[in-house]
């Protein structure tokens, strides 16, 4: 049986053909030179590999070396592997002598199952519902014969809550304890930033995040039996005290390979029909995992690697530094402030964070979509090409003109307010435009709306939005305000 080199995200057991399969793990410096990644990201990446090293013994070849070329030149024998998560990992080993390009692995729905679903699609958009329901059907999950368990397929309406009075009454997560193995990645960063050989953005801190499979496993029976109950109806709110809510957390160990998807998606289907979780909370889970989740990965391959430069509301502002420094202490706007400073000391935010407060300023302001793109990658411990670039290019920042979203997800402070705790102890106010207490999410909102008129008039979705800008009778001095705030840190 072929030696399989896996990579740092093809940690599982799933990425091998049997239990006992030769293994070959690469850990390669430059990777850390090319992009300046988040302190507690390398930190994961780096022990999640080590520890996989750690586990196999005798049975993998652990080679360090500044590159991949590098270690490969040390290698002797024919090698497989299960196409790497980007195209330019894809088009490197598709270039290697003696290395048998596999299939990919780690996702529900196989790229032939997407082909198909798409070219049955004809002229109809992608859209990621019915994806959604083709997966569930193809899959049998939630299934009672050829209708959805409960007769819906989607429970949105009830998981889109706001916070309860008083906070949300979930259980703190499942956090690793950490070893020997995290104490020597963690000198070996510090050494490398002192030399000069690597740079960071971020703090360092505790690993928060599994690094093994028995981990991984852990973090999924603490999600599914203590959080997955409460976690629908209040997914989309955010909380200024519980940065967590009843989120699995499971993005990371998922992004590594550690967990299978469907693994996930059938625990939690067994809790459900268990009795222990609700459907309208599996289903918002489920509809994560083999939905969302997937939906991103073949939409990445489906639509080449020029989406990436996608730029349909010609957005040309570089983030400013105060921005990707992840400088909190720069931001008054409580949510804005808030949400750099979950980034900077943990490298991660739960995905309506992510959307509604960074994403939505970042459209606001006109950031170019592919640096955002890159921001995200780089500054959140779950981050990949793969995933970044639909779901920022294309869902966040709406570069694509509509191909994956049917609207810009920009939101004034009148939405952050409903949704969270931050507006109350702010000095900004949602309701206000114009003069010194006026929310920049809802002054800015009117000016992305202004500036865009013409590139969103035929966007049904946004017609009443339209409307209603020329209603707004200091409409010229809040657009005259923001484009002269430009990239100060509101």
């Amino acid at each position: 049986m072929a030696r399989r080199w896996t990579f740092a995200d093809q940690l599982g057991e799933h990425f091998l053909d049997a239990a006992d399969q030769p293994v070959l793990l690469i850990e390669s410096r430059a990777v850390l030179r090319r992009r300046r990644f988040h302190r507690q990201k390398a930190h994961l990446v780096l022990s999640a590999l080590r520890h996989r090293a750690a586990e196999l013994g005798g049975q993998a070849v652990f080679l360090r070396a500044d590159t991949y070329g590098e270690a490969l030149a040390r290698v002797r024998e024919p090698l497989t592997v299960c196409r790497p998560t980007s195209y330019a990992a894809a088009d490197f080993v598709a270039r290697l002598p003696d290395v048998t390009v596999l299939e990919p692995r780690g996702f529900t729905t196989t790229q032939e199952d997407f082909a198909a679903w798409a070219s049955g699609r004809g002229r109809r958009r992608l859209l990621m519902e019915d994806f959604y329901r083709d997966a569930r059907r193809r899959l049998d999950v939630l299934m009672d014969g050829d209708d959805p368990v409960g007769g819906r397929w989607n429970f949105d309406p009830e998981n889109r809550q706001p916070p309860p009075p008083g906070g949300l009454d979930a259980p703190r997560p499942w956090r690793p304890v950490e070893d020997e193995i995290d104490e020597e990645v963690r000198d070996d960063l510090s050494r490398w930033e002192r030399d000069g050989d690597v740079a960071f953005v971020g703090r360092d801190g505790p690993r928060a995040f599994p690094a093994t499979r028995a981990e991984a496993l852990a973090a999924l029976d603490d999600f599914v039996t203590h959080r997955l109950p409460c976690f629908g109806p209040h997914q989309d709110a955010m909380l200024a005290d519980d940065p967590v809510m009843a989120h699995s957390l499971l993005s990371a160990a998922l992004n590594l390979g550690l967990l299978d998807p469907m693994e996930c998606v059938r625990a939690a289907e067994a809790a459900h029909h268990a009795g222990k979780a609700p459907l309208a909370s599996v289903e918002g889970y489920v509809r994560q995992v083999i939905g969302w989740r997937d939906y991103m990965w073949h939409l990445y391959w489906h639509l080449g690697p020029s989406y990436r430069d996608s730029n349909h509301l010609a957005a040309d502002v570089p983030p400013p530094e105060w921005f990707g420094e992840l400088d909190a202490g720069a931001v008054r706007a409580r949510c804005l402030s808030w949400a750099l400073e979950q980034v900077r000391d943990h490298g991660f935010t739960h995905h309506i964070v992510r959307l509604m407060v960074l994403g939505n300023y970042a459209l606001q302001r006109g950031f170019l979509p592919r640096d955002m793109a890159d921001w995200f990658h780089r500054c959140f411990v779950d981050g990949y090409d793969w995933v970044m670039i639909p779901n920022v290019v294309g869902m966040s920042q709406h570069a694509d003109g509509g191909t994956l979203a049917t609207k810009p997800y920009a939101a004034g402070g009148a939405y952050i307010n409903r949704m969270s705790d931050f507006c109350g102890g702010c000095s900004y106010r949602p309701a206000e435009r114009t003069g010194a207490e006026a929310c920049p999410f809802t002054a800015g909102y009117w000016w992305f709306v202004a500036r865009n008129e013409d590139r969103l008039k035929g966007n049904p979705r946004m017609a009443m939005q339209l409307k209603s800008l020329h209603r707004l009778p200091d409409i010229d001095e809040v657009c005259a305000r923001e484009r002269d705030r430009g990239s100060t840190p509101p």
